[in-house]
């Protein structure tokens, strides 16, 4: 097992590697200016051009390109642009409101979806397992951010239960805490609730025809410890599989849903970075999310053993 990690984290270099070098060569191809951003609408030429002589973009693309890998390999993202604060320490101090939203959001998910999809694989073809697939199809079509304003629209503005927007660290109160992360993991959530779900009840149908289930069956076993003992952990591969994918696409959804609620987070430092044109925090933000990518797919391998202990690495 160890040496299986050891060369899933080895892949990963040539990888990270492609993404910086695409990352940095679509980011110096694309319109724009940031010298133009910071010295304002009035600079002259001769501004602009000491601007860019100063952050160094008036060198050559390839000598960029190598001085930003060189401190790389020194674990230094560069600093920003705009405001000369290192990368990492911005990403840092915005990290802390992103992994409460993400976690809560995990955890929400994977709370609902896998009951409602195993109630509905149990009720198959009858009223409920129609209920729960049409809102399913609901929590696929809405945007999230819709979902977002509708929860701000009712339960802020209309019931005064939750605050709109804003952000307050454990530190000040577990209350205050989550109090303001209610909504934005509700909105976040809804379309992997649908997704693990539907995925959840396909899989366990598909694994209630299997003649393990007719003999668990024959054997006296309640239809409970079928669903849970039997069926459930047969199907969880393709559970944890779908979870996982869900799991690495928050990262968009983060963006989205910290913009909506005003949350102080990585995706909102994104939105920023992308308006300001400010390449080193877009690169660093783009190989942090790339990263917790990889590392995401390797935790759901190394979790497959534990469901089915045919796979062994």
């Amino acid at each position: 097992m160890l040496a299986y990690i050891a060369r899933r984290l080895v892949a990963t270099i040539p990888v990270m590697a492609m993404v910086a070098i695409v990352v940095f060569a679509i980011l110096r191809l694309t319109p724009g200016d940031p010298a133009a951003i910071i010295a304002g609408d009035d600079a002259t030429a001769e501004q602009l051009e000491k601007i860019r002589e100063t952050m160094g973009l008036d060198r050559p693309i390839y000598l960029q390109l190598a001085q930003w890998i060189a401190r790389l390999l020194q674990g230094d993202l560069g600093v920003s642009l705009l405001s000369g604060t290192p990368v990492l320490h911005m990403i840092g101090d915005r990290m802390g409101p992103t992994l409460a939203l993400a976690l809560g959001t995990i955890l929400v998910t994977v709370a609902i979806a896998v009951p409602l999809g195993i109630i509905a694989a149990w009720r198959q073809g009858k009223l409920l397992d129609r209920a729960i697939m049409t809102l399913s199809v609901l929590g696929f079509s809405v945007p999230t951010f819709v979902i977002g304003y509708l929860l701000i629209y009712y339960l802020s503005i209309k019931l005064g239960w939750f605050p709109v927007q804003g952000y307050k660290p454990l530190s000040e109160g577990f209350w205050p805490f989550a109090q303001r992360l209610v909504l934005p993991v509700l909105a976040l959530s809804g379309v992997y609730v649908a997704l693990i779900a539907r995925i959840t009840r396909s899989s366990i149908i598909e694994v209630m025809g299997e003649d393990f289930i007719r003999t668990a069956r024959a054997k006296g076993a309640t239809e409970r410890a079928v669903l849970m003992r039997h069926a459930l952990r047969n199907a969880a591969v393709p559970i944890l599989t779908i979870i996982g994918i869900g799991m690495a696409s928050l990262i968009s959804g983060v963006v989205v849903t910290e913009s909506v609620f005003n949350l102080p987070g990585v995706g909102r430092l994104v939105v920023e970075a992308v308006l300001a044109r400010d390449y080193p925090v877009i690169q660093g933000l783009i190989l942090l999310f790339s990263f917790v990518y990889i590392l995401i797919n390797l935790l759901v391998d190394l979790l497959y053993p534990v469901f089915d202990p045919r796979i062994r690495y």
